[in-house]
């Protein structure tokens, strides 16, 4: 890409607002994830290896590693909202499994910064 192409797409404000919206739509933030599972029924996915869940992990959420989505996809509910999350912002596993369920009609959403944004810098409860 050039980089008048990446400045036209800049001075572009209809596919701002495209971009915006959809990561609106299905990413949130630490404090939105907390609000949200305080009102509704949520399913919080920790993607990360399971010895990293057992280290700490999200209050209420469940050990899904993502190698074994495809297999387990059976225990989730279609009806749920499923946040999934992984290591940091840097970790494309949460991405990949939130693409595997979207594939698989599943609602889903991404939590930004993943465990290292909720617990290191918003330090929310974390579980052991």
């Amino acid at each position: 890409m050039t980089d008048q192409y990446i400045q036209n797409i800049r001075n572009n404000s209809e596919k701002a607002e495209c971009y915006f919206s959809k990561k609106l739509a299905f990413t949130l933030g630490p404090v939105e994830l907390k609000e949200l599972s305080e009102e509704r029924n949520v399913k919080i996915i920790d993607v990360r290896m399971r010895s990293d869940y057992e280290i700490g992990h999200i209050p209420g959420a469940i050990s899904m590693p993502y190698e074994e989505i495809k297999d387990r996809m059976k225990e989730l509910n279609k009806d749920d909202l499923h946040v999934i999350y992984c290591y940091n912002n840097y970790c494309h596993l949460g991405a990949r499994a939130a693409f595997l369920l979207a594939q698989n009609t599943f609602t889903v959403m991404e939590l930004s910064g993943g465990f290292k944004t909720w617990a290191e810098e918003f330090h929310f409860a974390v579980k052991q």
